[in-house]
């Protein structure tokens, strides 16, 4: 599956290199005489800014010039939102909103007028000169997370390939709960130990997914340095008296309070979604919607757009085999002609490690970025790993005449043509492989056994019609190992 998606979101960047370029350069020349001084570089940001970024650089460093960053907003120093944060000299690149704030720095308003990025000098030899220079974005709240917002300024790995994650996890910035260090009582679980278990369990990605808040994001930003082989998203469970919906990549806030003035119905939250260029899925929808589980199942109160959803979480931790399974709702869209992507998450509140990665959201990106995963789920370029191991694999690639498809994508088939589908797995020799067309499964008159070489395959003939094909696979007992993504045919 190599040519899967170029379309660039407003993600964080997948490079430096594909940053925008910067809304303001600041330069400025410093000499000896600035031992043990500061300085001021004012610049003014504009009305509707929602988050500022800079990244500063400097030479002289070969002479032991050392220049010390901090960031002063409109008011004065001891004025709320005046002093915005220091980080001397260990970071050369930070960024500040309302909602988050690299560390060092502090979250709060972004208000227009004369900011003043503060610079100081521990060091400066008499005989040096130094010049610095700083780029200055602003965005705004309907830009989503741009490549200047610097989570992660390149991806973690640049292969184009199979990245195993998990979409679903709470921590002590919503209800995360586990026992102290001591066993002695739950108290709120700190975000670090999931984390940390999640790299563990040798998972590519995690979003931190805590209910209607972005509280986590300062605390992602320090800790993903650490976690230099997993990336972590942004994200949040947006919980509604009328259903649950992970929001994936925007830090803004979104108004969640369904059945009031600013949010009459789904409708509206999923416009505001849209216009964040956020990825959104629908999570367990066929929990209950009362007391045992209020507002778990998705029950809307009017009639939904549901292309407005680019996802649904149709696994919830084991729910497959559960009454509540998403796994119907998911088929009942797919059936009503959208092309909505499958995904599973673990919903882990307490950060342990056998909870986090079941299930295994598995997904083809061309990078390991946050740009390329959001852009991998869009696609439809998933399966699950039911029991979230780390080596089952699935792939599928549909041919008939000239054109070619995988899970996700659209192939033209002709009546009375016949589709040739491949499918490759692995660690998974000896199981069943199931076909789904249109919720209906395909007898496959015996070449349903996954060969020792992991690989089977089968023709389908088409009748000139709209269908969506489907390859699981199961056990023995029939329970489900893998649950993959639609091929699309003539649509």
């Amino acid at each position: 599956m190599r040519a899967l998606t170029a379309i660039a979101l407003a993600c964080f960047a997948a490079t430096a290199a594909a940053e925008r370029a910067p809304d303001l350069v600041l330069r400025g020349e410093l000499t000896g005489k600035d031992h043990h001084t500061y300085r001021e570089a004012p610049f003014d940001v504009p009305k509707g800014t929602s988050r500022i970024t800079i990244d500063v650089d400097y030479t002289g460093r070969d002479e032991h010039t050392t220049i010390d960053l901090g960031l002063l907003g409109p008011g004065g120093f001891v004025e709320q939102d005046g002093f915005r944060g220091w980080s001397g000299g260990n970071k050369h690149r930070f960024t500040v909103s309302a909602t988050d704030a690299t560390p060092s720095y502090l979250p709060g308003a972004i208000e227009p007028g004369r900011w003043r990025l503060e610079l100081g000098i521990p060091n400066i030899r008499p005989s040096s000169t130094s010049t610095y220079t700083a780029k200055v974005w602003f965005s705004r709240d309907d830009e989503g997370f741009g490549p200047e917002h610097g989570l992660t300024e390149q991806p973690l790995d640049t292969r184009d390939r199979w990245y195993r994650g998990d979409l679903h996890m709470h921590s002590v910035h919503s209800d995360g709960g586990c026992l102290n260090a001591s066993g002695t009582k739950k108290v709120p679980c700190p975000l670090f130990l999931t984390v940390d278990n999640a790299s563990k369990r040798g998972l590519d990605f995690i979003a931190l997914s805590e209910h209607n808040t972005m509280s986590q994001v300062s605390e992602m930003r320090a800790m993903q340095p650490y976690f230099d082989t997993m990336l972590l998203i942004p994200a949040r469970e947006i919980t509604t008296f009328e259903g649950h919906a992970n929001l994936f990549g925007v830090s803004e806030p979104i108004d969640f309070r369904l059945g009031t003035k600013d949010v009459p119905d789904w409708n509206a939250l999923l416009a505001a979604v849209a216009k964040a260029h956020g990825v959104i899925s629908i999570n367990h929808p066929m929990r209950p919607n009362d007391e045992t589980c209020m507002g778990c199942g998705f029950t809307p109160a009017g009639p939904v757009d549901m292309r407005g959803f680019q996802a649904i979480e149709a696994v919830n931790g084991t729910d497959t085999e559960r009454k509540d399974s998403g796994i119907p709702f998911w088929e009942k869209q797919l059936d009503a002609g959208l092309r909505i992507t499958a995904i599973g998450g673990s919903d882990s509140h307490d950060g342990s490690r056998p909870g986090i990665g079941t299930p295994t959201t598995v997904v083809h990106a061309r990078a390991l970025s946050i740009e390329g995963i959001l852009d991998g789920i869009r696609a439809g370029h998933v399966f699950v790993d039911i029991e979230g191991t780390r080596e089952r694999m699935l792939e599928v690639r549909a041919r008939a005449g000239t054109h070619e498809a995988g899970m996700g994508d659209a192939i033209a088939v002709a009546r009375g043509e016949a589709m040739h589908v491949e499918v490759r797995t692995a660690a998974l020799s000896g199981q069943k492989m199931v076909v789904t067309v249109d919720g209906r499964r395909v007898e496959l008159r015996g070449s349903d056994v996954i060969g020792a070489d992991g690989s089977q395959s089968f023709d389908w003939t088409g009748d000139g019609k709209a269908h969506w094909l489907r390859v699981d696979v199961r056990d023995a007992q029939g329970h489900l190992l893998v649950l993959g993504n639609p091929v699309y045919v003539n649509r």
